[in-house]
């Protein structure tokens, strides 16, 4: 791997992960907004669209940082990754093209509506240009999967004669069965993440004594959401997508659990290093035969190793690949344990005043967004070497003419604007934490 392949990929990984903060909680936060206007509407307490809209201002100014991270990141595909954007572009091009020009225009049209609207619609129409919103964000979400997907799982093309890869079936693009699990696993995740910085928010107001109200309602809301769909996160999309990976990508597989070998019966590592040069994990924690069941729901199933595979088709860097699956994984069981157990207290009544627990839910707040990068890190890790798996390798779609020199420029030039505008960020959504819901009273 030469060194301006190294670069172009450090200054597309760095881009993307950062724009990807963004979105996550938009998505997310778009159908508990759904769910607080449906309340409102529903009920007729006041309460509950001044909590939506004060969501929807946090709502705005991520979304706002979405847009503006999200533009050049678009644009690298034609500087950074020119040959596979020739190639590959009337595959990519289709998804891409349908996320801007319907579900992103869908979504910043009706976000207009629902911020400056509301005394200007009925509650049933303002209710509407929410749930639009929502449903905009959420096909955005799909186009932009289905995009990736197909760079997984590559389906409906034929390959032109001058090489390049024509789209051949528009619908088995969007029915390719990578698309499903991945969608699902990808967007509850955005719901994890909305639902746990919901639920942070309220615990820092009752932690403060201030919002009280408020602060049961983001606390009561984020927790039982949270709570759902962190175990959904585990099964079923969990589980389908990890099938998906043992089907079309069983080296990925191999490499994300460290099993250099195949064996039947395999088992699950849930602690290790993998010593890739030796071929083995060592100091593992193994649960025995788990790996063949839950993959082939067969305790002795075989289950490939690394071994049955050319080393130039392993994933490139498979510490990495191995530590991003098991933290995320981690983090995952973490978010279970610590939601459940915070439903069950509220059930009981007790979560309000638990102290201990509301510290906890509080500095939860990040863990999400370290979740969610590492998660998409095995997947974007696991698919290496390949840009798109089995037909183009990552080493052949980078631009050929743009230097190593030129992209640190503006690797350089990306990582200070993007600390401004992180550092913007903060400032914004501090300020209205801090200013806090409105002052309607709480039911």
């Amino acid at each position: 791997m030469d060194s301006a392949l190294t670069l172009h990929r450090l200054h597309f990984a760095f881009t993307i992960t950062f724009h990807y903060i963004f979105p996550q909680l938009t998505m997310g936060l778009a159908l508990l907004i759904v769910i607080l206007k449906t309340m409102a509407l529903r009920s007729g307490n006041q309460h509950y669209n001044d909590a939506a809209r004060f969501w929807a201002r946090i709502f705005a100014i991520n979304f706002a940082l979405g847009v503006v991270t999200g533009i050049p990141m678009e644009f690298q595909f034609g500087t950074n990754w020119s040959r596979f954007s020739k190639a590959a572009g009337g595959v990519i091009g289709q998804t891409l093209a349908l996320e801007g020009v319907y579900s992103f225009f869908l979504e910043s049209s009706f976000l207009g509506l629902f911020l400056y609207g509301e005394k200007r619609l009925s509650p049933k129409a303002h209710w509407a240009a929410v749930f639009l919103v929502f449903l905009g964000s959420w096909l955005s979400g799909f186009f932009i999967i289905a995009t990736d997907a197909w760079m997984q799982h590559p389906v409906g093309y034929t390959i032109a004669p001058d090489g390049s890869i024509q789209l051949s079936s528009f619908w088995a693009l969007l029915t390719n069965p990578w698309v499903g699990w991945q969608y699902l696993h990808n967007m509850i995740g955005s719901v994890v993440t909305a639902s746990v910085v919901m639920a942070s928010t309220g615990a820092f107001y009752l932690l403060q004594h201030k919002h009280a109200g408020f602060g049961r309602t983001f606390l009561r809301q984020g927790v039982i959401a949270g709570a759902i769909a962190s175990i959904l996160m585990i099964f079923p999309t969990g589980d389908g997508q990890g099938k998906n990976i043992a089907h079309y990508q069983p080296a990925t597989l191999a490499a994300m659990e460290g099993l250099f070998q195949t064996e039947q019966g395999a088992p699950i590592a849930i602690l290790g290093q993998p010593d890739v040069p030796n071929r083995r994990l060592d100091n593992p924690l193994l649960v025995p035969r788990a790996l063949s069941f839950l993959t082939y729901q067969r305790w002795e199933a075989e289950v490939k190793g690394l071994n049955e595979f050319p080393e130039k088709d392993w994933p490139d860097n498979i510490g990495l690949l191995y530590f991003s699956y098991h933290i995320m994984v981690g983090l995952g069981t973490i978010f279970i344990a610590v939601l459940t157990f915070a439903a069950w207290l509220l059930g009981r009544g007790r979560l309000y005043e638990s102290r201990p627990l509301l510290w906890t839910l509080m500095f939860l707040f990040p863990f999400p967004y370290i979740a969610t990068t590492f998660g998409w890190m095995t997947a974007e890790l696991g698919r290496q070497p390949w840009l798109i798996h089995g037909l183009m390798r990552t080493s052949e779609g980078a631009s050929a003419t743009v230097s190593a020199g030129n992209t640190l420029f503006t690797l350089l030039g990306f990582l200070g604007l993007y600390a401004i505008l992180g550092i913007l960020f903060l400032f914004l959504v501090w300020r209205e934490v801090e200013h806090g819901p409105g002052e309607a009273q709480s039911h």
